[in-house]
């Protein structure tokens, strides 16, 4: 089994790229306090040319954890805050008559940006909900019959309260799992938040913080997640997983979960200096990337897809 699922290092000269991504995940923790594993979840996602869903109770740091990620990136950022009224030609944009050219123009929304930080997501009604799927899943979006790219990279981060907050809407499957990630931050330890209470005020020290990582150093170290190698074994480890999900859960895992664990697993692996991916890497992430996938388990309503998530990893054997 040691030798199915060795430990060989990134060659030396590819050590900048776990360089570049310690001093992202560093300054953000430097805002994030006490959340350094939440934090490198998140990091992972965005490596993973993933989207990120952060749900927890209000006043917790999703939304300045959102915005530590953009800031800490040379991208165009645009934010949009979702609340019931809002429409879907709000998010994507629209046509609007132009007298000078004598036809109509299409004039973007702020959905065409690099970094979209969604604020409150489940404020929004699902039809409006429904307008980024095309958009997280594609990169691009249809509009009176034409096509629009999206810029790339192109990474949505979207913020939840739990849904038994009040004026809250459920996000439905298909939208869930345009989500590569689903994360909790938590109340921090009382060492944490006093470090917190005493420091600067976060809004202050967002103004502060300088891109670390350019855009092209980005999609160099994305395209570097998909070369981290996966054996047979750990596909094998990866299908069984799938397998049992979907032998004691309804429905279980789509073959974009499965997709979506083996991208998050390579971000893992990368960002912990190994050019292979290892069971570990599967377990580190495994509840994040499952988790919310398996929560509307129509046969298991009182169980968490977090519980059920853990109950998969501890179950099924390594191989």
């Amino acid at each position: 089994m040691e030798t199915m699922f060795a430990q060989p290092i990134i060659p030396a000269d590819d050590s900048s790229v776990t360089d570049d991504v310690d001093a992202f995940v560093k300054q953000i923790c430097e805002v994030i306090v006490g959340k350094n594993h939440a934090v490198k979840l998140a990091v992972a996602c965005l490596l993973a040319r993933g989207h990120l869903l952060i749900e927890d109770i209000p006043g917790v740091g999703k939304t300045t954890l959102s915005q530590a990620l953009a800031r800490s990136l040379a991208l165009a950022f645009q934010r949009i805050q979702f609340t019931s009224d809002l429409l879907p030609a709000d998010i994507l944009g629209n046509s609007i008559f132009d007298r000078d050219e004598q036809r109509f123009v299409f004039h973007r929304g702020p959905l065409f940006s690099q970094v979209v930080l969604i604020d409150e997501v489940n404020r929004a009604t699902p039809k409006t909900q429904s307008a980024l799927l095309e958009a997280m899943e594609e990169h691009h979006i249809s509009i009176d019959g034409v096509t629009y790219e999206l810029p790339e990279p192109f990474f949505v981060v979207a913020t939840q309260n739990p849904q038994t907050a009040v004026g809250t809407f459920p996000l439905p499957e298909s939208q869930l799992d345009r989500f590569l990630m689903r994360i909790e931050l938590g109340v921090p330890e009382r060492a944490s938040e006093r470090a917190m209470l005493l420091g600067m005020d976060r809004r202050e020290m967002l103004k502060e913080l300088k891109p670390v990582i350019s855009p092209r150093t980005l999609i160099e170290i994305q395209d570097n997640v998909r070369k981290v190698h996966a054996s047979a074994a750990l596909l094998d480890y990866l299908q069984d997983l799938l397998d049992a999900s979907r032998q004691r859960h309804n429905p279980g895992l789509s073959p974009r979960a499965g997709l979506a664990l083996l991208h998050a697993s390579q971000a893992w692996a990368l960002m912990n200096g190994r050019d292979m991916v290892l069971p570990e890497d599967i377990q580190a992430i495994g509840i994040t990337v499952m988790g919310h996938r398996l929560g509307h388990d129509i046969e298991q309503p009182g169980q968490s897809g977090r519980t059920l998530a853990d109950n998969l990893l501890h179950s099924v054997p390594v191989p």
